[in-house]
This record gives structure tokens, sequence and C-alpha cells, in this order.
């Protein structure tokens, strides 16, 4: 016998069309239904297995105890599904011939009559997100599963089956098929601006603590984990004209780039600073409004690079590198403003207090229009003392606005990338040095059409976390380097 198919049950009529699909399949011998409405009707010659969720330690030892075949086929959502002229035995000849723990493959979205391709991204050492798309079919290896949690006995009502994913990831390669084996209907159809908050919506703060502690002991497992100790700061080292500098790269904006310019400038400190906006050929009247804003004011520096190639971290390198940059160096995006005028000095009192080479804050999510829109307030609290910088590496983004040390900051190149290059400069910098945190918000951040991640289409989202993944897949391996080394 080579294949279990386990598909998840409420009692809808779909389920027998997914049922009539997979049985075409030679492969597949028996059928489990994961019930999830106790008093759905029964399916005739149906065996089932009643789950509270899909995704618990719970229901993944039920498939292991329920299975004797060589291989299971799971499906993680209760919709239809229609797989493709032998695709399910394609799913089985590349898990056999490559022996991964599981293989996954791209799919295709149904909407109405029209079927879309939906292609998803390779696994690599860095995709430690839990919300790593794998599409809804996984076909696994039942051995590989059995002897990855034969001595693991951590029950997570939610975290289950990443915690499978993640101990497979160990010994087993997770293997894409780059083929659109099956089609589905999408049941999470929001814009990419909106679902990546998902991870820090303070409803779900049970599941983040469980995905927290099982990303904690895989990379304990694998040498990545970082105790918390961290090299001391000496704050008093370089010679700086102003105590610190906001930093705003800019690109045709000029519907609010204004905006965030007076919000700097009317900053009440104890200390002297400067705004640095670093202008990167804007050709939409931003360039006029910041020339007049800065012909006003000596604290604006209005820069503009020689270099026509930069993006956000390269135009961020400009100024940073840039002789009037202050001790401090302090973000605010040309879409935001600052949350109120003590902003600045709440930031710059955190690196005094903390002695640490970075500053986060908190910030809350706008429209255009300053009117606040779900999920509110982002303060990242998943982002603790002792296991920041380890958890760090789950979730997409560290928070704003984001401060450094200039000193430090002088010798970490931040990558000329316009997505991402914040987040590569936390990960690095936390690998050394304790990161400060602000946990009321400090900074407003408004989500509107121009922003470059409000609704991207699937490439372009796949090309984003395909890099994201990649400066985990870095960061990790600097880390194990650095506990090999220790």
């Amino acid at each position: 016998m080579k294949v279990t198919a386990f598909i998840p049950y409420s009692g809808n009529e779909h389920t027998r069309q997914t049922i009539d699909s997979i049985v075409q399949s030679e492969y597949v011998s028996k059928i489990v239904l994961l019930k999830l409405n106790k008093d759905a009707e029964h399916i005739n010659g149906v065996d089932s297995i009643d789950v509270t969720n899909l995704v618990s330690s719970q229901t993944v030892n039920d498939i292991i105890n329920k299975v004797d075949t060589e291989y299971f086929l799971f499906i993680k959502q209760d919709n239809l599904l229609d797989f493709g002229q032998f695709s399910i035995e394609r799913f089985f000849h590349v898990a056999e011939n490559t022996g991964a723990g599981f293989v996954y493959s791209n799919y295709n979205e149904i909407k109405g009559d029209v079927s879309y391709p939906h292609p998803v991204i390779d696994y690599q050492l860095g995709s430690l997100r839990d919300d790593f798309n794998f599409g809804y079919v996984f076909l696994f290896n039942t051995d590989a599963v059995k002897s990855t949690l034969k001595n693991d006995s951590t029950a997570y009502n939610f975290a289950g089956l990443y915690n499978l994913r993640l101990k497979l990831s160990q010994n087993y390669p997770l293997v894409r098929i780059p083929e659109f084996l099956y089609s589905t209907i999408e049941t999470d159809t929001r814009k990419s601006g909106a679902k990546q908050f998902d991870y820090v919506d303070p409803n779900k703060r049970d599941l983040q603590i469980e995905m927290e502690q099982a990303v904690t002991e895989h990379l304990k497992d694998i040498n990545g984990y970082l105790e918390p100790t961290f090299e001391e700061i000496d704050l008093s080292s370089g010679d700086f004209e102003v105590e610190a500098s906001v930093i705003i790269p800019v690109k045709n904006r000029v519907k609010t780039i204004s905006d965030a310019i007076e919000s700097v400038l009317k900053q009440k400190t104890d200390f002297n600073y400067n705004l640095i906006v670093v202008d990167n050929y804007s050709n939409d009247g931003t360039t006029e409004k910041i020339e007049a804003i800065a012909s006003g004011d000596e604290r604006v520096v209005h820069v503009t690079p020689e270099r026509k190639d930069l993006g956000i971290g390269g135009c961020w390198n400009e100024a940073v590198h840039h002789d009037l940059c202050g001790k401090f160096a302090v973000q605010l995006d040309s879409d935001d403003i600052y949350y109120d005028e003590n902003t600045l000095q709440k930031v710059i009192e955190t690196f005094r207090e903390e002695k640490c080479a970075m500053v986060i804050g908190s910030y809350k999510l706008t429209n255009f229009d300053l009117e606040e829109i779900p999920p509110g307030i982002v303060d990242h609290k998943e982002w603790t003392p002792d296991n920041g910088r380890n958890n760090a590496l789950r979730i997409n983004g560290l928070g704003a606005p984001r401060a450094f040390y200039t000193p430090i900051l002088r010798k970490y190149k931040i990558p000329n990338v316009s997505y991402g290059e914040d987040y590569a400069l936390g990960l690095m910098i936390s690998r050394n040095f304790q990161i400060g945190r602000i946990y009321t918000p400090v900074y407003i951040c408004r989500r509107w059409e121009g922003n470059s991640d409000a609704a991207l289409d699937i490439p372009k989202a796949n090309a984003h976390n395909t890099y994201k993944d990649r400066i985990r897949t870095f960061e990790l391996m600097a880390r194990q380097r650095k506990n090999s080394n220790a």
C-alpha cells in the first residue's frame, strides 16, 4: 500500500467531490476524513477521525497512529480540491526519488469559472516563517514523520504542523514540485498589505507564543539559537555635530513628503538634531517641496546621491556616511509621520537608558487621512529582551521606527535594495547587540495605494518572501558559525 489520504470534513458536499478526485489515483489505498464537525453526516465506505483543529499536535499524532502506508496525503483546508491528471502519482514519485520529508506543489486558484495559476516558492534553511505558503496539499513520508516525532512529547494546540515541518527539515529535504498539480478555491482573498499583519494580531497571542516556542526549540536543535548575552556598547565614541539625525529616503512622494518633514521639524528635544532627506531623483515635484522647506530651515539637509542605482538601503548608506549624520540615525519613511512631538526624545532616551545598538518603536496603522485601521497599534510584543533576536527569525518584520547608533551602523553596510533592507539590518545587529524596544506608539504608518507592499501580485509577493527567506538563511548560517566558534 502506498498512500493514505487525510481530508478535512465538516459535512459539506465539496468533500465528496474531493474524494471523487482522489480515488481516481491507483496509488491511494485508503481515505480518512478528519472530522471537524462530529455531527457531520457519515460518508459510506470512508473511515474518519474526530479532530478539534487541523494543525494541533493531537491531530498530527492521530494521523500517525492511523496511517499504515508508506506515504500519507494531508490536505490542510476544508474546501474543494480537484487533483490534476496523475498528480498524486507525481507527488509520490518525486517524494520517493528525492527522499523528501514531504513534497508540495504549485496550485491553481478557482475564481468563479476561471482558474488562475498560484506558484509557491522553494523551501530553504531560512524559511522559518510559520505562515510560509506551501499550498494546501502535502505528501508526507510516513517513516520520516514517525522517526522525527518519536521522542517529541510537546503538545501544541496551534503549532503542531509547524513543529513537524521544522523538525522534518532538520534531516529531510522539503521539496517543491514546480508544477500546478491541483486546483482549489482560495479562502483568504485579502490583499498582501492586510495579510502581513496577521503575526501581530493581539487576538492570536496564544498562537504566537506556541510558534515562538517551536522555532526556538528548532534553533537549539540546529545550533542557531543565541543565548541572551550581548556585547556592550560605548555610546561616547565618535565626534558628531548633532546628537541625532532623522533620515528620510524619498522618491516621488509629492503627496506625503511635506507631512513627513514637518513631523520631524516640530520635535521637542533636549539635544540638537537634523534631518537628512536623500532625494533619489524624484521627478513629480517632491524635489521642489524639499528645497522650499530646506531653504527656510538649516536643520534640513537635502542630499541627492551621485549614483542612480540606489534603492532605499543605498539611500540610507548615503545618509549614514554623510559628514552631517548625527550620533544616532532615526528612520522615517516618506509616507509616514511621527506620533507626536516627543518621538525623537523617547527614542534617544531609550538609547541612553539601555545602552543598545538599535531601538525599535511601535506604531499606529492608519489610512492616508490618518484614521486608524486594523490592526491599529502594532507593538511587536513578541520581541522580548531574552528571546527577541531568536523569534525575529520567525517573523517578517521588526517594527517602526527603527533607530541606530551610527558608529555601529557604519560598520554594517545596508543592502542596496528597496524591500527587506531594514529587516536584514536588524537581524545582523541583533546577532551581537541588544536591541531596545519602545512598546508605546511613537510613529504613524500610513497605508494607502502608494505603499510599495499594499497590494502585491503573486510573483512580486513570492519574490519578496524569497528574499526575506534568503536573508534569514544568511543570518542563520552566520549564527551557526558564531556558535561553532564560541
